[in-house]
């Protein structure tokens, strides 16, 4: 690290940001375009296929030049350095953090233990290449001999959140007779209603747990080997060829009862919300082919050169990242929306507040010190048009602060031209009006609009599977930069350990209830009423 005390509040800079944050309730957006005609093609930067417009901030180019001397200033340079390079950041699970590894080249490796696990990623990859080309070219049969129609990805967290995105995302490259289902709920209406729809001689499970011991995901595995059993006769349903493991923890998954041929493994160093790069992401490949997830790959290791290669003021992951800061440091927005404008991206506000809430919702420093300023919002967001007759009314006339990313790919091969070009009209018009407002008529308050709202606008060429990965990876390193700059570790996830440990305890048999709180009990007496 750069400094071990470093503290963002310490900073030169903080504190001239603070002071200029104080003098903006005198500026517009609008007064800044007006200052400086050239703003719109300055704040403008392409990555390959993604374009980043980033003119619509509340951020003067005094304020853009200070958020820049704050990355300076802070531990962002030797973080990032340290992180390709394999070092231990995670400090509190004593961890390196490897994510980019998983999409990286021979030629990105500069040591022996980098060229050793490239080697590694590559075994795997090649397994995860035959599994799925035996998929979903036919090869791989059922315990009847019938080939494959439907695959049941069952995991959680991000063995869930990340290809079920990545499918549906890229929707339009999706192999035409081969269905895939994801299950994540613990609910039992989402699993038993997805079987009710299938038939279980054509059905693949693929179990995906890093360590094979995930609650959710063995109940839901249960009661699909039972539905095996009951349909089928089979005795033991996960040693036949209908179960696929996708797990850091073989030796687990061979007691389970999968067959050892039947489990592609990543490594234990992969954090489960950057997982989808892994085996994790078989049925990614499934859906789209191999040769379209090492295209996903591609695109993100684009995205890690420009991230480590790009200066501050060009970079991408690192203007995203600045402008978070300024809005939730100085500016006090407590949250931050995510509207793409395509329905196949209907999960990634839902993707991406795992990324970065269970990244950066930390109130610890890397020193162990509580923090004395805010560090990740609140992330949130729906598809457009659909938030435009739900929650736009609070983004335009509403009293909170929320600074917005609008998404949206220039071409779509699902679509045609006359919906393409009303859908991509209003992610314009929108973007544009929370930015002007309009002066309400006489005596109708009502009809005022403030304007003086914060955009970005991110155009993706078309959403090909490289560009989605070059999207999610450009997400990945905007959290890590901010992370960096608030000093915090964005690798663990110790907040959602209390809720497991409280619901394992409610669900022990001999639980003596006395032992718990008011409400819990009452709570207990209730569903015991009703049941």
């Amino acid at each position: 690290m750069k400094d071990n005390m470093y503290s963002p509040t310490a900073t030169a800079a903080w504190s001239t940001l603070t002071s200029l944050a104080a003098s903006m309730n005198s500026q517009t957006i609008q007064d800044f375009f007006h200052s400086d005609p050239k703003r719109a093609n300055q704040m403008t930067l392409q990555v390959n296929e993604l374009l980043l417009d980033y003119s619509k901030n509340l951020v003067s180019n005094e304020i853009f030049q200070q958020l820049l001397a704050l990355a300076e200033q802070s531990n962002l340079k030797a973080h990032r350095t340290a992180m390709f390079a394999g070092e231990v950041i995670n400090t509190t699970e004593d961890r390196a953090v490897l994510h980019a590894a998983l999409r990286a080249e021979p030629e990105d490796t500069t040591s022996p233990e980098d060229l050793e696990r490239n080697s590694l990623v590559k075994a795997q990859l090649e397994q995860m290449r035959l599994v799925s080309e035996k998929i979903r070219n036919g090869q791989w049969q059922g315990s009847t001999g019938k080939k494959i129609t439907d695959v049941i990805n069952i995991g959680i967290g991000g063995s869930d959140l990340g290809p079920k995105l990545a499918c549906n995302g890229l929707n339009e490259y999706a192999h035409p007779d081969i269905k895939l289902h994801f299950i994540s709920n613990v609910d039992g209406a989402e699993i038993l209603s997805t079987l009710a729809k299938l038939n279980p001689e054509t059905t693949l499970v693929a179990l995906a747990s890093k360590t094979f011991t995930t609650q959710e995901t063995l109940l839901n595995a249960k009661t699909v080997i039972h539905w095996f059993e009951r349909t089928l006769g089979l005795a033991q349903a996960q040693t036949s060829s209908h179960f696929i493991g996708l797990t850091a923890n073989k030796a687990n998954a061979v007691a389970y009862g999968i067959p050892e041929s039947q489990i592609l493994g990543f490594a234990e160093w992969v954090g489960g919300r950057y997982s989808l790069w892994s085996s994790i992401g078989l049925s990614i490949a499934i859906s789209i082919g191999f040769d379209g997830f090492v295209e996903m790959l591609r695109g993100a290791r684009e995205m890690d050169i420009h991230f480590q290669q790009a200066p501050l003021d060009q970079n991408m992951p690192v203007i995203m990242a600045l402008l978070g800061v300024w809005y939730s440091n100085f500016m006090g927005a407590q949250s931050s929306a995510v509207i793409p404008y395509c329905e196949r991206l209907l999960l990634l506000p839902s993707y991406l507040q795992q990324l970065d809430m269970e990244s950066n919702g930390k109130a610890t420093t890397l020193q162990g010190k509580a923090t004395d300023y805010d560090t990740g919002p609140i992330i949130w967001g729906q598809t457009g048009t659909n938030g435009q007759h739900a929650f736009f009314q609070l983004l335009h006339q509403g009293t909170r602060l929320v600074p917005i990313d609008f998404i949206a790919a220039v071409k779509d091969g699902l679509s045609n031209e006359e919906h393409h070009r009303v859908l991509l009209g209003n992610m314009l018009g929108q973007s544009a009006a929370l930015m002007t407002g309009q002066s309400a008529p006489e005596a109708e308050q009502h009809r005022y609009y403030p304007g003086n709202k914060p955009s970005n606008t991110l155009l993706i060429d078309r959403l090909s599977p490289k560009n989605f990965g070059a999207l999610i990876a450009l997400y990945e390193h905007k959290v890590f930069v901010q992370g960096s700059i608030w000093n915090i570790n964005c690798f663990d996830q110790w907040g959602v350990e209390l809720g497991k440990k409280m619901a394992n305890k409610l669900l022990d048999d001999n639980l003596d209830r006395t032992t718990l709180d008011p409400s819990s009990q009452s709570l207990f007496e209730h569903i015991d009423r009703i049941k």
